[in-house]
């Protein structure tokens, strides 16, 4: 079931979220070259706590998930798409690092995504972070009552096609608000006039996730973390946003 936010529910979505976009700043700015995720994690947990919200992530239980999250913030490394585990691994210069941050706070949720580079990375992940982030922008412009979000799965898929760049079909965005994932899903591929008819007052995580080969995943060892199959790079950018009267707002925006 679909629900329509109130005035005051997209208030504190918009509060929630810039605790979470200041959140993110922060990690992007620790995180180089020879820092531990484990100490991304620690940090995030931290400035979410203090000020007055919850990881929304940490005890979630994913979908297909035998056991809750573990972490406050998602970290995936290089081929990693989503979920990773921010573990004792140490960053290294020319890693791709995918950093996904939920918060809860006075009871609802707000979701966001970073793809940033450490330290030197190749021009491959360079082209493939400009072209996801931008499929983003892309997709948050055309969000307003009355559109399908076909029509912006398709945006999304035809301007990462013209990039050479591969969508991720088996994961999608999705809406959000009470719980951290609401109905309706929110793919990144679709056809113009097909699926859900936006309406003012709903609010939804867009994520385009994107790979520099086929797109198609594999789930690793640790239960979690979803990995590219052939290997390729991985990019990941979102923002929850509220769709309104004359088109919509970024609740995530810094």
């Amino acid at each position: 079931m679909i629900t329509i936010k109130t005035d005051v529910e997209i208030g504190i979505m918009r509060e929630g979220g810039k605790i979470l976009a200041c959140v993110l700043v922060a990690l992007k700015s620790l995180a180089k070259p020879g820092v531990a995720l484990s100490k991304l994690d620690k940090l995030a947990e931290q400035l979410i706590r203090e000020a007055g919200a919850k990881p929304s992530f940490k005890g979630y239980r994913p979908s297909g998930a035998v056991k809750p999250y573990p972490a406050s913030v998602c970290l995936s490394v290089n081929d990693e798409v989503v979920h990773g585990l921010p573990d004792e691994r140490i960053l290294k210069d020319g890693d791709l690092l995918k950093i996904d941050l939920g918060v809860f706070y006075k009871g609802l949720h707000t979701d966001s995504a970073v793809t940033i580079p450490t330290g030197n990375v190749s021009q491959e992940a360079k082209e493939l972070i400009s072209v996801t982030e931008r499929a983003l922008e892309l997709a948050v412009k055309m969000v307003r009552p009355g559109v399908h979000l076909g029509d912006i799965g398709e945006v999304i898929q035809k301007f990462v096609a013209s990039h050479n760049f591969s969508v991720v079909r088996d994961l999608v965005g999705h809406g959000i608000g009470r719980e951290l994932q609401e109905e309706p899903m929110v793919p990144n591929f679709g056809k113009e006039g097909t699926g859900v008819v936006l309406e003012e007052g709903m609010t939804i995580a867009i994520e385009p996730m994107v790979a520099a080969g086929k797109g198609h995943l594999i789930l690793a060892a640790d239960g979690f973390t979803y990995k590219t199959a052939d290997g390729s790079l991985a990019a990941h950018f979102e923002h929850t946003v509220a769709v309104t009267k004359d088109g919509c707002v970024i609740l995530t925006k810094f």
